[in-house]
C-alpha cells in the first residue's frame, strides 16, 4: 500500500470515520469518533510518524490515519 502524501496546508476531507480520534497535541488524548463527520474539511498542518497526519478541523486538531483522508481537489 502507498502512503498518502500530502503537503502542509492541503485542505482535505475524511472519507471514512475512523474508530476514534486522537487529538493532535502534545499529549495526546483519545477521543470519540463522533468530534469529525464524514465529509467534513481540514487543513493538514503537520506530517507525523506511521502515516498520520496533524489536522485542523472546526472542533479541534486530530491526528489522522491517511487511509481516512483524501486531499480536496482545487475547484
Amino acid at each position: 500500500m502507498v502512503d498518502k502524501l500530502f503537503t502542509v496546508g492541503d485542505r482535505v476531507t475524511v472519507t471514512t470515520q475512523p474508530p476514534y480520534l486522537k487529538t493532535a497535541d502534545p499529549m495526546p488524548m483519545l477521543r470519540p469518533p463522533d468530534l469529525v463527520t464524514l465529509g467534513e474539511e481540514g487543513i493538514v498542518m503537520e506530517q507525523k510518524p506511521g502515516g498520520y497526519w496533524a489536522v485542523r478541523f472546526e472542533r479541534g486538531s486530530f491526528l489522522i490515519d491517511g487511509r481516512y483522508i483524501d486531499r480536496v481537489p482545487n475547484s
